[in-house]
């Protein structure tokens, strides 16, 4: 038999196979089924599916089946590199075949064949364009100019994906011909679809973001590029916001030409300025014209939503284009140049804000279903997302941004609101109440300027007669819904401070009434939140615990109750957040009731101790008993036990991760006890946790998240209790200070992991500064354990841990440190003092933390005003790697393979020069973090030249909009920190204000003889920045 007969009859075969796959008995879908497993691995299974795909011969059952199919092998086949592959991968000759055939189908008039061909395409172009299948791009363009309907859409759908994939090294390809054809097919809006013309649009967003980012490394490339296209697409862009909804427009269409209006008003606002007028009044007229179908479509659901869908059949909901609109505003809002637009319209812009805030007929029946998601959805940093919370977001920034103004334009739509909500009322519409309930929920969001505007005053508005004639009558209403009542009782809960005795207590007996289990759970989980709010106002004001005393009773008991009957979710961490607030108020008060309390407390600990919410709740409730000193032994009484008793079993015996939640409770309750500790917590805790983090096997996954709370909860008792801790011993006399010093030993030893050394630099820290003098020859076993840590560790945060111990010693006691490490050899021959610097100088720029920073920098300069006053020549004799060597017959940016073939080389410098370049970088940073995001929107790449000749090297083969995306590791763009330590907060370096210090510093410095020896080193950057700080004799 041949090998057309064998092709034909796999074909067969496969077509047989294919066809049993739809029968509806099960035993022949099944058989049929591992008949196709079977064929799947054959070269030619591939080969007749696409065959199959695009022949218009075929029964259509059958080729929707091939094209289906056909997707699914692209994703587990085509390449090892996919993370779906499957072996084997197909012959070249197959993939060639493939390549060649599947194109025919973007022309296919069944919608959903050609679907399934654009995917399987898109698939291939991820991974063969340009360097497999370079005629791909003709191909679609091809498509693109052939004028035949199917044909455009397929290659629409393609270039969608396609765009994404786009590369620095190949935009440059593309873009012209790509965003010329996307603007032709958008503007023949009598040719092409709505759907079609919206993928245009979506692509040209796309490609020109992309254009933009990279135009951030290379300035030349949007002039190029982007710029020669902005005006008629602007153009265009702009008049379609104003064709009303028909055959040429829809909400779908709008979304994408506000979204990409917004891009470039965001990354290009100087060529977009003179679009502005032309662009505000289409977007005001579909955000005010949008909201009266809103509401009756949405809000009130008095008419069906007719929502148009794409050619997936996603519904293009109408909500997405209010989303646009609200993102639209906040760009101009956060943009300098637009701010202003803004401004002048806020009274309007403020009143529609709160007309879409209102609450939606499906979130009612919703949240009365389900109060957790209630309870998730109102929070005020909640993740979901809705157009009542893009409002409520919107009008926060508004706030934020123009607060006088924007507190103003708040009444005065509250005030408009309720006349027209009056009138409503009157004519018997049920639905009046919503904007009363959206009009508290905007007060509630501007709560504290407006209390702070109204003291000053600022701005005339009636908050008594608000309070009194609205959430009070409302509260009063025989009927009113929950939504309304419990809104009535967040809002008045805001402004408690605010209110005479008599109508706070009014109030809080309201919000003990809305505890009642009687009550519809949104009232209740509502009186909450008014209680977490009446807690917080009436603490601040005199007296005000005595206002809030003779309820205190009732609301714990109350939520004593709610916790018991509620099984974890949002409620639940709801009723935890209250009964914190709650024991907070008054001591005495809380004494009476800890018997209830803790108990209750420790029972959720326990129950949802993976629950991190739950067990951070629970530690609060803790470390506010802890700091009544009329609780404190006996919460120690009831909880260390429990505690102990975890510590001290087997950990494979208990749920995942007990012991380190524990370890975390006892930490709390050492950090919030008054010293000195009690007998309970040194004599049996503390050996307890020494041994729990002893016996840690670090290489275990379950076990290696308790090192760090280990770590931690020992820092905690040295910082607490030194002096009780270096008084411990044991029954074998051995003491606190030798239990500290095997822990440290043990987790910098060469065998331990790395991991387990990113814990431990905090912990020396401690140790050194509060018990130096009493380590004697100890502290050197220490440091040179650190030492041998460092060499074998690779990971920056281990790294940075570890030099922070010496610099911590270099602050305290300079010439010891300077000492220690010249008279220790380091890895590579010189001593540890070459070694630690290496190091440290080229991470320093990697270190994250305001603390860490601040104490790292200020080492820095203890050692670079002691290298130039002393001559010491343990500094001067050390060199370390400078600037890099940039190649000046180069252009534009270098790709990986550029960089194999000419590796970066670097000059070598002194290392106290290198201290002071840090030193001037340190400081840029400081003047960029304070000179804020205003001065980044200000500074466009199409202004003036570019002054820094080195370049930015983007990885060649990364798309671009990975690069974009915060899951890229390359760069580090959303780093977060959050410095609430408490023995950071208690060191004076922390308060330091780094900009200040290092400005005084460096000025000083320069002013100096020996900056003339400095002065060669540097760069034409450096020397910009120490002009700013007005040096500028450099």
């Amino acid at each position: 038999m041949g090998d057309e007969e064998v092709n034909e009859s796999l074909k067969e075969a496969l077509l047989d196979a294919m066809s049993g796959t739809l029968s509806p008995m099960a035993d022949v879908r099944k058989g049929a089924e591992e008949r196709l497993k079977a064929l799947e691995v054959t070269d030619e299974y591939g080969r007749h599916l696409s065959e199959l795909t695009v022949d218009v011969h075929c029964a259509l059952p059958m080729r929707q089946l091939a094209s289906v199919m056909l997707r699914q092998y692209v994703d587990t086949h085509w390449t090892p590199a996919s993370d779906k592959f499957q072996p084997p991968e197909p012959s070249e000759a197959t993939k060639t075949f493939i390549r060649q055939v599947l194109p025919m189908g973007l022309k296919e008039s069944i919608s959903k064949v050609r679907a399934s061909v654009a995917y399987a395409l898109s698939s291939i172009a991820h991974w063969d364009w340009p360097e497999q299948w370079p005629e791909l791009f003709d191909i679609l363009m091809a498509c693109l100019k052939s004028g035949d309907e199917h044909a455009v859409h397929g290659a629409m759908r393609v270039l969608t994906e396609f765009s994404r994939d786009l590369t620095d090294v190949h935009v440059a390809q593309v873009a012209p011909v790509l965003l010329s054809e996307c603007y032709r097919i958008f503007v023949e809006s009598d040719r092409y679809s709505i759907r079609t013309r919206s993928r245009a649009v979506e692509i040209f967003h796309t490609v020109a973001s992309l254009i933009a980012t990279v135009a951030e490394y290379d300035r030349n490339l949007a002039k190029s590029l982007l710029v020669p296209v902005l005006p008629k697409f602007t153009e265009a862009l702009v008049k379609s916001l104003s064709v009303p909804y028909g055959p040429a427009s829809d909400c779908g269409l709008k979304m994408e030409v506000l979204k990409t209006i917004r891009m470039l008003v965001k990354n290009m606002p100087k060529h977009t300025v003179q679009w502005m007028g032309e662009i505000l009044t289409p977007v005001w007229n579909t955000l005010t014209s949008s909201a009266e179908l809103y509401v009756r479509s949405h809000i009130n659901d008095l008419e069906q939503q007719n929502d148009p869908t794409d050619s997936d059949g996603q519904v293009l909901s109408f909500e997405n284009l209010v989303y646009s609109i609200f993102d639209f505003v906040t760009v101009l809002v956060e943009t300098p140049k637009f701010r202003n637009s803004v401004r002048q319209g806020l009274d309007d812009l403020v009143y529609y804000v709160i007309v879409y805030g209102q609450i939606t007929e499906d979130q009612i029946n919703t949240w009365s279903h389900d109060p957790n998601q209630f309870v998730e959805d109102e929070d005020e940093e909640t993740f979901s997302y809705s157009v009542r919370v893009s409002a409520r977001d919107l009008l926060v920034s508004l706030c934020r941004e123009f607060e006088d103004e924007s507190i103003r334009a708040v009444c005065a739509a509250i005030s408009r609101h309720m006349q027209e909500a009056a009138v409503a009322r009157q004519q018997g519409h049920p639905f009046w109440w919503k904007i009363h309930e959206s009009c508290m929920q905007a007060i509630i969001v501007c709560s504290a300027q407006l209390l702070c505007q109204l003291s000053e005053s600022k701005v005339q508005f009636d908050l008594m007669g608000f309070l009194e004639n609205v959430v009070v009558a409302d509260l009063s209403l025989e009927g009113a819904s929950p939504f309304l009542l419990g809104q009535c009782l967040v809002t008045a809960s805001r402004f408690g401070g605010a209110m005479n005795v008599t109508q706070t207590q009014s109030f809080l007996q309201a919000t003990v009434t809305g505890l009642s289990s009687t009550q519809p759970p949104v009232v209740r989980t509502s009186a909450l939140r008014a209680i977490i709010g009446f807690c917080e106002v009436v603490k601040e004001r005199a007296g005000g615990a005595e206002v809030l005393r003779p309820f205190l009773a009732p609301i714990v008991d109350s939520l004593i109750t709610f916790i018991t009957q509620y099984h974890g979710g949002e409620v639940l961490a709801l009723m935890l957040e209250a009964m914190c607030s709650v024991v907070s108020v008054d001591k005495a008060f809380t004494a009476t009731y800890e018997t209830k309390i803790t108990p209750l407390a420790i029972a959720v600990f326990l129950k949802y101790n993976k629950d991190p919410v739950m067990v951070s709740l629970s530690q609060d409730i803790f470390r506010e008993l802890s700091k009544n000193e009329q609780c404190l032994q006996a919460l120690q009484s009831r909880l260390v036990p429990t505690l102990l008793s975890i510590l001290k079993q087997d950990p494979q015996k208990l749920p995942g991760g007990l012991q380190t939640v524990s370890l975390d409770v006892l930490q709390t309750l050492i950090r919030s006890s008054t010293p000195p500790l009690s007998e309970l917590l040194i004599s049996e805790a503390f050996p307890v946790a020494v041994r729990c983090v002893m016996h840690t096997d670090d290489n275990s996954t379950m076990q290696a998240s308790l090192l760090p709370s280990g770590g931690e909860c020992l820092r905690a008792y040295v910082s607490v209790a030194t002096e009780q801790v270096c008084a411990y011993r044991d029954s074998q006399s051995r003491s606190g200070l030798w239990y500290l010093i095997q822990v440290c030993t043990q987790l910098l030893s060469p065998t331990a992991s790395e991991f387990s050394a990113a814990f431990v630099g905090r912990l020396l820290m401690v140790i050194v500064s509060r018990l130096g003098d009493n380590l004697g020859s100890e502290l050197e076993t220490l440091l040179r354990a650190t030492l041998s840590k460092m060499v074998s560790s690779q990971t920056t945060i281990v790294i940075q841990s570890l030099i922070m111990v010496y610099a911590h010693l270099v602050n305290l006691q300079l010439e010891a440190v300077l000492s220690f490490l010249s008279s220790v050899p380091g890895p590579s021959g010189q001593s540890a003092l070459h070694f630690l610097l290496t190091e440290w100088c080229g991470r320093q720029h990697l270190f994250y933390g305001s603390y860490d920073v601040k104490v790292s920098v200020m080492a820095l300069c203890k050692l670079l005003q002691h290298g130039v006053n002393t001559h010491d020549s343990r500094l001067s004799e050390i060199t370390v790697k400078g600037d890099e060597v940039i190649n000046t017959g180069g252009s534009g940016i270098r790709t990986r393979s550029q960089r194999a073939r000419e590796p970066e080389q670097f000059t070598s410098i002194p290392v106290l020069v290198k201290i002071f370049k840090l030193l001037i970088n340190e400081l840029s940073s400081a003047i960029e973090r304070d000179a804020g995001s205003e001065s980044e929107n200000e500074d466009e790449y199409e202004d003036g030249e570019d002054e820094d000749p080195e370049r930015v090297d983007l990885p060649e083969g990364v798309p671009l909009s990975q690069v974009l995306s915060n899951d890229f590791q390359g760069y580090d763009f959303d780093t977060v920190e959050e410095e609430e330590d408490a023995d950071a907060l208690a060191d004076p370096v922390y308060h330091v204000d780094l900009k200040q210090y290092l400005t005084e510093y460096l000025a000083s410095f320069c002013q100096q003889p020996y900056i003339a020896l400095f002065a060669p080193h540097l760069q034409t950057s450096e020397r910009h920045v120490l002009a700013q700080i007005g040096v500028r004799t450099v």
